[in-house]
């Protein structure tokens, strides 16, 4: 989780909202990754959707059956979707998204063969995203 937070710290410096992630297969990393969607002018280039990509194209495989997501935010629902055909083994989450809390029970989103864990370096990855808010207001 300390890279993602790292990856998280780059997307502050570039003025994105501060969420990073990296992807673990068998202990390597096979991407990093933050957002960028103030950079490219695209909704969905959450860091987790960037992630993604660039995982599948290390592995040469859009599925990412042995890996782990670990993101210093809990995953919008697109991104769970997206995880779902990745058909990835866990993500790893550090702070819970507050603002965005709804009544949808998100493992249901996900593939049922993935597992869920969040609170990982949770104080660390919100007081990124409080610092981030407090300097837009």
């Amino acid at each position: 989780m300390s890279l993602a937070l790292a990856e998280a710290e780059k997307a502050f410096e570039k003025g994105e909202m501060p969420v990073g992630c990296v992807i673990v297969s068998n202990g390597l990393v096979v991407a990093k990754a933050h957002n960028l969607t103030e950079t490219l002018n695209d909704v969905t280039a959450h860091a987790e959707m960037q992630a993604f990509t660039s995982a599948s194209e290390y592995l040469g495989s859009k599925y990412l059956t042995d890996c782990i997501l670990y993101v210093t935010l809990e995953p919008c629902i697109m991104c769970l979707g997206a995880s779902y055909w990745t058909h990835i083994h866990k993500i790893v989450y550090g702070a819970s998204d507050k603002k965005y809390k709804n009544n949808i029970d998100k493992t249901q989103i996900i593939h049922p063969k993935t597992q869920w864990m969040g609170g990982v370096l949770e104080k660390e990855c919100g007081q990124l995203l409080s610092n981030f808010f407090e300097g837009k207001r």
